[in-house]
């Protein structure tokens, strides 16, 4: 194990670098967190995610048959999932890997056995951490429920739960008198539900990541506010993290900076095909009426879950790079179907009531994060990708790294998530 001396540099401050810092200090290494803005700040994927903590989230985005709705994707600015004209020459390459991933059921079920040890026990995982940084309140395990209008809508998914019950998700099916006494608020169309009780919630992502920072800084991590540029390499091992402000001395480091974490794959000898699925939330502040056990309805592919700051619904995938302006319509669209679900709600909602954001997923075209070993040095680790799952995966890639780094072998197959994959 290393020792003392053993100087690590977590570049991120995102969810999953926040848990490697903690579990690196508890490993006996001196921690560096670079992170040039405010973690758990508005500006970080981690602050406006849907807020679940999904051990069932194991299905890829892309599924069989979704290359024959990619021109749908193009026409449509608005749908659930959108393509910019403007930027499909850049993201045809990852296109075509995305869609492949999902080509058959043997592919999807093949990322869904990989992904499920990553995300289980998410929510306890979750408690733990929450606890030790003074905000377990943060952490909520009531289930997570799919909302469907009928059962016929639930069945036309059955590949998908076909495959969560093959790698150990287990579920309640409810019908429209138990959903009725379980969730009053929520409009009479929905008649069947799925509820996942091993599910859970964060009650505020940003705050939970500012806490855990602040814990690792507490337990001696120094936290920079610098951006990482590269990496000084010298026969194979790590002398080095660049800065904008020069050099960081160290021993080894962990690249956890989300979708932008491309380029400082790359400078560390890994050409990973990292993209960013943008997604946006809208949450209405003070609603009155939402729901009891934090939900997704079939007909808005979105999570609709209470935090300590309003009630947010998150969800839409737009695929158009990093520096394209935000479509605030995607935002509005997730509103107006919060407004549909939950006819309680308000129907003149002030402006000031209905806060909006849009963030950047870091997702790779198979739907499974990079984890492992850099290109140009065992030195530099890769952890990030995770796509949908970067907040419910955390704790567990926090453990998977610190086992790469000392060069135990790890509770979990690693291999599905090795950046080399790609190569």
């Amino acid at each position: 194990m290393p020792g003392g001396g053993t100087h690590l540099v977590v570049i991120g401050a995102g969810i999953v670098g926040a848990a490697t810092a903690l579990a690196a200090l508890r490993e006996g290494y001196r921690v560096t967190i670079l992170e040039p803005g405010e973690p758990g700040g508005e500006q970080a994927a981690s602050y406006g995610n849907g807020c679940w903590l999904s051990p069932m989230s194991v299905i890829p985005p892309s599924s069989p048959g979704l290359w024959k709705k990619v021109p749908k994707f193009l026409a449509d600015p608005l749908g659930p999932l959108a393509i910019r004209w403007s930027y499909l020459p850049r993201v045809l390459p990852w296109l075509a890997r995305y869609l492949w991933a999902g080509w058959t059921e043997a592919k999807v079920e093949a990322t869904a056995r990989a992904l499920r040890p990553l995300l289980v026990d998410a929510p306890a995982l979750h408690k733990e951490l929450a606890e030790e940084a003074g905000v377990g309140h943060l952490i909520e395990r009531r289930g997570l429920a799919y909302i469907y209008e009928n059962r016929a809508q639930f069945e036309s998914e059955a590949m998908a739960w076909r495959i969560r019950k093959k790698v150990g998700i287990e579920w309640l099916e409810l019908g429209a008198d138990e959903m009725r006494q379980r969730e009053p608020d929520l409009d009479r169309r929905y008649t069947f539900a799925a509820l996942v009780e091993e599910g859970g919630h964060c009650r505020d992502p940003g705050a939970y990541v500012a806490a855990l920072v602040a814990q690792a800084r507490a337990e001696g991590a120094e936290l920079r506010r610098q951006a990482a540029t590269g990496f000084r390499i010298e026969a194979g091992r790590l002398v080095a993290v660049e800065t904008e402000q020069g050099e960081v001395a160290c021993d080894k480091a962990v690249i956890c900076a989300g979708a932008y974490s491309r380029k400082l794959a790359a400078a560390a000898g890994s050409r990973v095909p990292l993209e960013t699925e943008r997604g946006y939330h809208a949450m209405v502040v003070d609603p009155g009426v939402g729901p009891r056990t934090p939900l997704m309805p079939y007909d808005g592919k979105m999570s609709v879950t209470w935090t300590d700051k309003g009630l947010r619904c998150a969800g839409q995938v737009e695929i158009a790079g990093l520096e394209a302006a935000p479509n605030w319509k995607r935002a509005e669209i997730l509103r107006d179907h919060l407004l549909r679900s939950f006819p309680g709600l308000p129907r003149d909602l002030p402006s000031d009531r209905v806060k909006v954001w849009m963030g950047h997923r870091p997702s790779m075209p198979d739907g499974l994060p990079c984890i492992g070993p850099s290109g140009a040095s065992p030195d530099v680790l890769l952890a990030f990708g995770h796509g949908h799952v970067g907040l419910v995966a955390a704790p567990r890639t926090a453990r998977l790294v610190m086992a790469l780094l000392a060069g135990r072998r790890p509770d979990i197959a690693v291999e599905p998530f090795r950046p080399a994959r790609f190569s």
